[in-house]
């Protein structure tokens, strides 16, 4: 990849060439982060072309080669092919004006590819990871670092054997995510970790690490990009506090309701030709059995090699078998999260856990691949996947508050239940389902058939609602809902005690608001670094500088008041 030249960038008028700062805390990266994140213009890498369209071009003119190698053949040898498109053409007298047409094509469109990767370009900086696209029709593309909601780099078969890969910086909104396709397979990660460390919030510091160069040959290089983890040891644990087994895999979803209502279908049409006799029934059942075999496929190799642990920039996930993914999700970017257990999982004592993020794919494949953290796994691995979204909730009375969440029977525990008038609405459920809070999240208690724990941390909550039809006011009744991102997830759960869900709806609003005007999540790294940066001037007995509009030094004898939370670099409303 190389930079764009100083008149590349200011050629065309448009907003993305007003004046932006260049990034300037990412001192502490390797000098390939940092040339890729100084606020300049950078390309892509160089084989984007083939990769985005080029290879089914090389594919058309292989077709074309191999016929007109044939036509040279039977022209040579006198023994012409009717059938043959170009002795059709020939015979019509059309032979050279197809050839120069077909040629044209094939200039137009290498032109088109080169100008196409010419013209798409990228830039980072403090605030804004910035695309701009398009020949005739350009397009810019903004995604701001403050609203980063996680950060994946998936590697596509095909990709890997260029040492290339796409880089997807996913952003609150619908279908707001910022691609990048394709970068190196090395400068994607270290671009990750530069966009990251600016969206955290880090101060430049002092400090400078050599860029790793690859070792060994082009080859070597492959192969080893091939075999290594989806957790880069850098970053991460090289260990993953998950592992799941093969044969736990191939069970879950030969047990998922998929492959269940099949086999109920393939029952169905298998009665209905024995009593018919009428086979046509096979070839309307051929494409269920062609979808839902392509389905479990994709699931399988997309759960392979699966890997979740936590790094200083937030929780990293890794996924595929031939394509692989990795995602960062930044703290504070969860919403919501649900632990479920399907009916048939409940006698192997397996779960899944999936999560609400701000951030919508723009296809149903993809967001739910990003919103499934954990395809399945038994009560350790749900604790420890746990542990890592809500570290809050690591202590034992939350663990135990927890278990008692995803039990199967009713419990003398401290989780508010629905009444037993309630049973006509919950005929199963009513003695499983309620509420509680957990430490700084709420946990809502639902399903018995099809059991479920919903947990939204309070600082991440949209805002709280009751609700009462005229069926639960006559029933004294109510539903409490916490509203957040949308998602796959619903924190709703009804047939509560009316009385029960008032004073949980004012517990939770003041909650929700102490939560939030704590929470310093989003600039996660901001704490730690001012810290570190201020006991290094104190240190050198340099006087340090207080920046517009922060807090000056209290002088002596004065007792200020510290708000909870407020060490972790949060600047709490002055109150009248």
């Amino acid at each position: 990849m190389s930079e764009l030249p100083a008149n590349d960038h200011t050629a065309n008028a448009s907003p993305a060439n007003e004046s932006v700062a260049p990034a300037a805390s990412v001192g502490s990266l390797p000098a390939e982060a940092q040339r890729l994140a100084d606020g300049e213009w950078h390309r892509l890498h160089p084989a984007t072309p083939l990769l985005r369209g080029g290879i089914a071009l090389l594919a058309i003119i292989g077709v074309i080669i191999v016929n007109a190698r044939d036509f040279f053949i039977e022209t040579l040898f006198n023994s012409r092919n009717e059938f043959d498109p170009f002795s059709q053409l020939a015979e019509f007298g059309l032979l050279i004006p197809a050839v120069l047409i077909v040629l044209a094509v094939l200039v137009l469109s290498v032109l088109g590819f080169y100008f196409s990767w010419r013209m798409h370009t990228f830039r980072i900086t403090d605030e804004v990871v910035e695309v701009r696209s398009g020949i005739l029709f350009r397009t810019n593309r903004r995604g701001r670092l403050d609203r980063i909601q996680g950060i994946n780099i998936s590697r596509p078969l095909v990709a890997r054997l260029f040492g290339a890969a796409k880089l997807e910086v996913n952003v609150a909104g619908q279908d707001a995510n910022v691609e990048l396709s394709y970068l190196g397979s090395r400068g994607a990660d270290n671009l990750r970790r530069a966009i990251l460390q600016l969206a955290s919030g880090t101060r430049a510091v002092e400090a400078s690490e050599a860029a790793a160069s690859p070792e060994g040959g082009l080859i070597e290089q492959r192969v080893n990009e091939f075999l290594a983890p989806e957790l880069d040891p850098d970053a991460a644990p090289p260990e993953s506090i998950v592992r799941i087994r093969i044969p736990r895999l191939i069970g879950s979803l030969v047990l998922s309701e998929a492959t269940i209502i099949a086999v109920a279908v393939a029952i169905g049409i298998i009665v209905t030709i024995s009593i018919s006799g009428d086979y046509l029934w096979l070839f309307a059942f051929l494409p269920g059995v062609l979808g839902l075999f392509g389905y479990l496929l994709s699931r399988l190799t997309r759960s392979l090699r699966y890997s979740i642990a936590s790094t200083q920039d937030g929780i990293r996930v890794g996924y595929g078998l031939l394509s692989t993914t990795n995602e960062t999700l930044p703290p504070g970017r969860i919403h919501a999260v649900e632990v479920s257990q399907p009916l048939l999982w409940r006698l192997a004592g397996w779960w899944e856990i999936k999560i609400n993020t701000a951030s919508q794919a723009s296809s149903s494949g993809q967001a739910n691949a990003k919103t499934t953290l954990l395809p399945v796994g038994d009560m350790d691995d749900v604790h420890r996947v746990l542990q890592l979204i809500l570290p809050s909730l690591a202590d034992a009375e939350s663990r135990e508050l927890l278990e008692a969440g995803l039990a199967a029977g009713a419990h003398d525990d401290a989780y508010v239940t629905s009444p037993k008038r309630a049973a006509v609405l919950r005929w199963f459920s009513w003695r499983r389902n309620g509420f509680v809070m957990i430490s700084d999240a709420v946990a809502l208690r639902k399903g018995a058939i099809w059991r479920s724990l919903v947990l939204v941390p309070q600082a991440r909550m949209q805002s709280v609602s009751m609700a009462e039809g005229p069926l639960l006011r006559r029933m004294r009744l109510a539903e409490l809902r916490v509203h957040t991102v949308a998602g796959p997830i619903s924190a709703t759960i009804g047939a509560l005690e009316r009385s029960d869900v008032i004073a949980f709806f004012t517990e939770v609003s003041h909650a929700a608001v102490q939560s939030a005007s704590v929470d310093t999540s989003h600039r996660w790294r901001s704490g730690s670094t001012e810290r570190t940066a201020d006991n290094s001037e104190a240190n050198s007995g340099a006087t340090p500088e207080v920046p517009p509009g922060a807090t000056p030094e209290v002088p002596p004898g004065a007792t200020p008041e510290v708000p909870p939370g407020a060490n972790s670099g949060a600047t709490p409303e002055a109150t009248p």
